[in-house]
């Protein structure tokens, strides 16, 4: 039985109004880095008590994001987003008060982080499940636009507020974003059940495939930040770029990533294998040209802003790949997805800072670009036929995604 979809026009608000919770919540993820120092200062604390509120947000995600998942399968995705949204704004207004100790904005950001990582496993199957299933990976496109941006606009513009006006204005600020996208998803989001509709299951379920996007996530990830935790300190030591230089840099990977986003969103209902493979061999280019060739400036800027593009494209097509090959309900293997990225982050930078008194801060760019050298061989491994419909790169069509008798294949595995 088909699913009434409602008007274009609230199905367009409605992914727009999910694009800004995206926004919203990357920026309040990694706002306390841009905002270190004035924090630090403020609530009387060592800078690294204020790292310690990224690496714990991030480490909760990891934690969390199948359990939640898991406890809220049956919950109506309505009020479940509202829920999440409204407990985002009160975090953040809670971070915005004066006088707030540090004890009570740490759990502030773990409630946030515990918010944010079921937000990432239900906000696809939702803004996908508005619009035709050949139109997944575009409206996954377009999510993904949204986080892109918090890198890009969302922390800078965060930093230079909080500077000018301390640190507790633009979480308030993001407070207010979050009750607009509460308020929108709220009124126009339709009431239904978690498991109507074609976003609640694979399109092509293949548990072989979906374990594959796993590792090929833990991987590049870890890869990833194996190194670029330790990019400031390359682009200073190696490339000889100065501190007003490495900004600009570091701007230029994030309006890079948006690019790769905005450049692949499209692509991925149509090339769902190629769309995911060639970000990944990019990525290890751009890794292992940085330890190769880093001490040139010019070069490296290059190498950076490939870096930028294709991390963000990654993490996007594993996500679309996941809605076509997930084995049970999606929102359970998103939040698996986002756990094997959240853990990729930490692994990558444990194992960076393991490394960096052994092979220097140039050798973890080559420890990473080997760690993402071994993705594209994943991709490769026998996985049985059957499971894609169409002819070609194409696969996000339906279809069983069992079949083959036993018969395997290794066309780039996914």
């Amino acid at each position: 039985m088909g699913t009434v979809r409602p008007a274009p026009w609230r199905r367009a608000a409605v992914v727009a109004a999910l694009m800004l919770a995206a926004f919203t919540f990357n920026t309040t993820e990694n706002l306390p880095v841009g905002l270190l120092a004035l924090m630090a200062d403020d609530l009387r604390v060592s800078p690294a008590s204020v790292g310690a509120l990224v690496t714990g947000y991030g480490l909760t995600v990891a934690v969390v994001s199948l359990p939640l998942a898991h406890a809220t399968r049956a919950l109506p995705r309505r009020y479940l987003l509202a829920g999440l949204l409204g407990l985002l704004a009160v975090a953040s207004g809670v971070s915005a008060l004066g006088g707030v100790p540090y004890g009570l904005l740490l759990a502030a950001r773990v409630a946030t982080a515990m918010a944010q990582a079921l937000f990432w496993a239900v906000m696809g199957p939702v803004a996908v499940g508005l619009f035709p299933p050949e139109r997944r990976g575009r409206i996954i496109g377009l999510l993904s636009v949204g986080g892109s941006l918090a890198t890009v606009a969302g922390v800078p513009a965060g930093t230079w507020l909080g500077g000018h006006t301390g640190w507790r204005t633009p979480f308030a600020l993001l407070g207010v974003l979050a009750l607009v996208s509460l308020v929108t998803i709220g009124v126009l989001l339709p009431s239904s059940r978690p498991e109507d509709g074609h976003s609640a299951y694979g399109a092509v379920p293949d548990r072989r495939r979906f374990y594959v996007v796993l590792i090929v996530t833990t991987l590049s990830v870890t890869g990833f930040f194996a190194g670029f935790t330790y990019v400031v300190a390359f682009l200073d030591e190696v490339s000889g770029l100065g501190g007003g230089a490495v900004s600009g840099v570091l701007f230029a990977f994030g309006a890079a990533a948006l690019a790769g986003v905005t450049v692949t969103g499209p692509l991925l209902d149509r090339f769902p294998r190629a769309t995911l493979a060639v970000p990944v061999a990019v990525q290890a280019v751009a890794l292992l040209g940085l330890y190769a060739t880093g001490h040139v400036p010019a070069v490296s800027v290059v190498l950076i802003m490939l870096l930028g593009a294709s991390v963000a494209t990654i993490f996007m097509a594993t996500q679309s790949r996941v809605l076509q090959v997930a084995p049970g309900r999606t929102e359970t293997a998103l939040a698996a997805n986002s756990a094997a990225y959240n853990v990729g982050i930490a692994a990558g930078a444990l194992l960076g800072g393991f490394l960096l008194p052994v092979v220097g801060v140039r050798g973890t760019f080559l420890v990473g670009g080997l760690l993402t050298a071994a993705a594209p061989a994943v991709l490769t491994w026998p996985v049985r036929t059957g499971g894609e419909a169409g002819a070609g790169d194409k696969g996000a069509a339906g279809g069983k995604g069992r079949a083959g008798m036993g018969r395997y294949r290794t066309d780039a595995g996914l």
